[in-house]
């Protein structure tokens, strides 16, 4: 969906419709960060998988990932529509070229707190994840390595 909302935006931006580019530009914002805890969601189960490997029975997982990956974007979209509304819009830059128009966050301080700030956090989660998942499997690694030096012996 990121990827449609993404390449139809132009096209839409064009028919000059302020509530049609606040519509896809909030549609653009969601799936984008959708995307990125989708990702982080990842990492989590990742861990879960590789780290937590016993003794992990989480009831209604799946819907639990979903009420996150679907809803934590939501409230972002939701709580910046509510403070205005006209934080989305649209971003033309050329009045020579319509097809430069392009329908997304207006105002800087939102864009860098909903969405550079947002996937810096995943960033930080991510990278958290995957060094315990490192760490996790060089010590299984380390283990067996000595576990087989001793019966070697």
């Amino acid at each position: 969906m990121l990827n449609m909302v993404f390449l139809t935006n132009s096209w839409l931006s064009s028919f000059n419709q302020p509530g049609l580019c606040i519509t896809v530009a909030a549609l653009l914002h969601y799936f984008l960060l959708a995307a990125f805890t989708w990702m982080c969601l990842e990492s989590v189960h990742f861990y879960l998988a590789l780290v937590k490997v016993f003794n992990v029975y989480v009831p209604k997982y799946i819907l639990k990932c979903c009420i996150v990956g679907w809803g934590i974007p939501a409230v972002v979209i939701t709580v910046v529509l509510i403070i205005n509304k006209d934080f989305y819009g649209n971003g033309s830059h050329s009045e020579s070229n319509p097809f430069s128009n392009f329908c997304w966050i207006q105002e800087n301080t939102v864009f860098y707190t909903s969405v550079v700030g947002y996937v810096f956090l995943i960033f930080l989660t991510n990278t958290a994840m995957f060094i315990t998942v490192l760490l996790q499997i060089h010590s299984v690694k380390s283990r067996t390595q000595k576990r087989s030096r001793i019966w070697k012996r």
